[in-house]
């Protein structure tokens, strides 16, 4: 942990702002941008990813952090949650779905393993240096 001095550095984030960037795509497609409610909030919950990563390294200590990635975490699940109805009401593919789906997946694992290193670790936080 004390090579990243920022948050652009954490993998972990770089893929969450990869997932909405997706997700983001994804309403742009003409049934799914009619729907204003549920395209708001899977943007929301999917960009709560990332900001949650950044919010909680920005905090500058451990638990604060860990805080935070357990509401990203959280987020990710919402996501999937909102990527079930998207596929129920038809505004996505099966293939569309399972990629977006496995990438929650993944990155909620990513925050899991981030979670269980900052435990683990001697690491405090930026503040405490």
């Amino acid at each position: 942990m004390a090579t990243i001095k920022r948050f652009e550095d954490l993998e972990v984030w770089k893929k969450a702002r990869e997932l909405c960037k997706k997700i983001f795509a994804l309403t742009l497609k003409e049934k799914f941008s009619k729907d204003y409610s549920l395209k708001d909030q899977i943007k929301r919950s999917s960009g709560s990813i990332m900001d949650n990563i950044t919010e909680g390294f920005e905090r500058g200590g451990k638990k604060e952090f860990i805080q935070f990635l357990y509401i990203a975490k959280s987020s990710a699940a919402e996501t999937k949650s909102q990527l079930y109805r998207s596929l129920d009401y038809g505004y996505i593919t099966d293939i569309e779905f399972k990629e977006t789906y496995n990438e929650c997946n993944d990155i909620s694992k990513m925050i899991m393993g981030l979670i269980k290193y900052l435990n683990k670790s001697e690491y405090k936080g930026i503040k405490f240096s």
